[in-house]
């Protein structure tokens, strides 16, 4: 369905602009109307421009969700609910996808088939999640579930960004701290050393040869971590077994791997709790969750787990065979399957991992700080050992 750009005016005057997607310039007027705006002026955007056009965040969609839940709870009928909460929407993005919504939803189309059209904001498992709420009557829980989750992976993503930035920060000031040196202060004290005549130690003419490298080939030192990078990048997008090694390596980085398993098992298995108190089955949750976990190593042992209960083996057995949920979380699958309670493991299993991945990530940052400090410290000793050893000698043979 094509957008348009528009300009319009709301009753008591005010102009307002914003981005609706219609059939035509007919049906965008029509659709206005019904959100109380008087078209004025308009334009369409291209299929391009479009995708790339507003966004909508993770705290948006979580009002969404609170809301959704509070209508339903409240008994409000779903267009009217739908109607008000688009028309105190301030995104217009969003509210351009609740309009077309609104207008399939009118149309006969139940919730879920409405929100099949727009993947980029709701993904297989929200829609997944919203079908099985219509069909069992548990729309309620399935909004409150998802608000709860959602908040859960908006802290998750901050403990993430909290673990990844403050190394970059620490890499940049120390790549900032080695090129001033090897740019600046080597170069000044080679120049004190030739009208000495000295003879240099092996390290000072190795850091001085790496001083001239990288001032007379700064370009290279520049172009090629970029073009590596950047080569890297392409053969994993061309290349499913590249990308597949890739994030078996992603896995297996110190300190950082094992955290990361930890954040991807902790998505799981809170979609996968999410997904059996909804009475979706096992297997619909398993494939669903290939999509979801982010790495083709663990999407690839959930494909095989999958086919392995699907040929009658236990779910608990299962997991084991994967090699990647510690001895705990499988006793806690084995008793929920042999107690009939196995949503209340899957949400304990959560909690786990939850839990689990706040103690990791704050070790994580109590270790990386003096690693990356005694690195850093490491790396001026030398610079400095380097340079200052050769004037030293000097020193000592002008004493003499």
């Amino acid at each position: 369905m094509p957008s348009f750009q528009y300009k319009a005016v709301n009753q008591t005057g005010q102009q307002t602009r914003g981005r609706l997607d219609a059939t035509n310039d007919v049906d965008l007027e029509l659709r206005l109307r019904r959100m109380g705006l008087d078209l004025i002026t308009f334009r369409q955007i291209r299929t391009g421009a479009a995708t790339g056009g507003g966004k909508v965040d993770r705290k948006e969609l979580i009002n969404f969700c609170f809301d959704m839940e509070q209508m339903a709870r409240a008994g409000i009928p779903m267009l009217e609910g739908l109607r008000d909460l688009r028309d105190s929407l301030d995104n217009a993005r969003f509210k351009s996808v609740v309009s077309s919504m609104l207008e399939d939803i009118e149309g006969g189309k139940m919730l879920s088939q409405a929100m099949v059209a727009f993947p980029q904001i709701f993904d297989n498992v929200f829609v997944s999640l919203v079908r099985a709420g219509e069909q069992t009557g548990r729309l309620i829980d399935v909004f409150k579930s998802m608000s709860e989750s959602l908040k859960w992976q908006d802290e998750l993503a901050a403990q993430t960004k909290k673990l990844l930035i403050y190394p970059m920060l620490v890499l940049v000031v120390v790549l900032g701290v080695l090129a001033f040196l090897l740019v600046y202060l080597v170069p000044q004290v080679v120049g004190l050393l030739k009208t000495m005549r000295i003879d240099l130690p092996l390290q000072t003419r190795i850091l001085i040869a790496l001083s001239d490298f990288v001032v007379n080939y700064w370009w290279v030192v520049i172009a090629v971590p970029v073009l590596a990078v950047i080569g890297v990048v392409a053969l994993i997008r061309a290349n499913p077994q590249a990308a597949f090694v890739y994030d078996r390596l992603k896995l297996r980085v110190p300190v950082i791997g094992p955290i990361l398993q930890k954040i991807i098992l902790s998505r799981f298995a809170n979609f996968f709790a999410m997904m059996y108190q909804s009475n979706i089955t096992v297997l619909d949750a398993i494939r669903t969750s290939e999509g979801i976990v982010g790495n083709r190593v663990i999407a690839s042992g959930l494909r095989q787990a999958g086919q392995q209960i699907n040929a009658g083996e236990p779910l608990s057995d299962t997991f084991q065979k994967l090699g990647i949920f510690p001895p705990l979380v499988i006793r806690m699958l084995w008793v929920g399957e042999n107690t009939g309670a196995l949503d209340t493991a899957l949400l304990n299993i959560s909690y786990f991992y939850n839990r689990d991945v706040r103690d990791s990530v704050d070790k994580a940052l109590k270790l990386i700080e003096p690693a990356l400090t005694l690195v850093l410290g490491t790396m001026l000793a030398l610079i400095l050992f380097s340079v200052l050893t050769p004037i030293y000698d000097m020193i000592g043979q002008i004493r003499i």
